[in-house]
């Protein structure tokens, strides 16, 4: 994910993508989705956001990739680089969660964001999933999030418009009375984890850049529960909402294609 930044003058840069490219960069996706699938699996009472973070890292380096989120310098002046090989945010955690000593409870939602970088190539996906039984509003978020993540995705067709994506997910979002993180975006995705311009998860139908294929972009809707307000603490990474209600992060890595958009990160 990317802080969102104010709107420049000059436009974004876009790097299409051949298909043997769009390839390499499925293979970086299924490592995510296979880490992600592993972790989710064993968000389970008891266990530490450490072990869940020791997971993905052990899947990455049997893969023969690399963590993209390990070393990323700091979104805070002055701040550390980011130390781990995954996100692991829980419950009023948006983004940017570091994974440590933190043990998961039965009630819980737990968000999991993974990069893999491999051959040179990104992959960036997150899922949120219920630490054991979870309560209906926390079931909403977390539906409703995942749906606006798909219909991001549906959206994303050649001829169409970057705003499509942005308005179909906060219509999504806002369709069951959520709120729409604004402060942080999906982005553009390839030899670079943030290669050029920025998707904003609420927006207006018909505006922005164009659509082409051969466009990959990582979608990443993030909702709340209560307000669409974000600070980060003072470890300069973790994200939290502003009244510390529940919030939710789903995201794909996905290729623009002259048909059906392809989801990249999946197994």
């Amino acid at each position: 994910m990317v802080r969102r930044k104010a709107l420049r003058s000059r436009r974004p840069t876009v790097r299409l993508k051949r298909p043997a490219e769009v390839s390499a960069m499925g293979r970086a996706g299924r490592v995510v989705a296979q880490a992600l699938r592993e972790v989710a699996a064993a968000s389970e009472p008891g266990v530490t956001t450490g072990q869940l973070n020791k997971i993905v890292d052990d899947v990455i380096t049997a893969a023969g990739g690399i963590a993209s989120f390990k070393g990323v310098p700091a979104i805070v002046p002055g701040g550390p680089a980011f130390p781990a090989a995954s996100c692991v945010s829980v419950n009023e955690e948006v983004v940017h969660g570091l994974p440590g000593e933190r043990v998961l409870r039965s009630g819980d939602i737990v968000s999991v964001d993974v990069g893999v970088i491999l051959d040179g190539w990104h992959g960036d996906a997150a899922v949120t999933v219920g630490v054991g039984p979870i309560g209906p509003q926390a079931e909403l978020l977390v539906r409703v999030t995942r749906e606006a993540l798909l219909a991001g995705i549906d959206a994303a067709r050649a001829g169409g418009w970057l705003g499509d994506i942005s308005a179909a997910i906060q219509a999504q979002g806002e369709k069951h009375g959520l709120a729409v993180v604004r402060d942080f975006t999906g982005h553009a995705i390839g030899r670079e984890m943030h290669e050029g311009f920025q998707i904003p998860n609420f927006g207006v139908p018909k505006t922005g850049m164009r659509l082409r294929a051969g466009m990959t972009m990582a979608i990443e809707p993030m909702f709340t529960l209560g307000s669409a307000e974000v600070a980060i603490r003072s470890d300069g990474w973790t994200v939290t909402t502003v009244d510390n209600s529940l919030s939710a992060h789903w995201e794909h890595t996905i290729a623009v294609t002259d048909g059906e958009p392809a989801v990249l990160t999946v197994e």
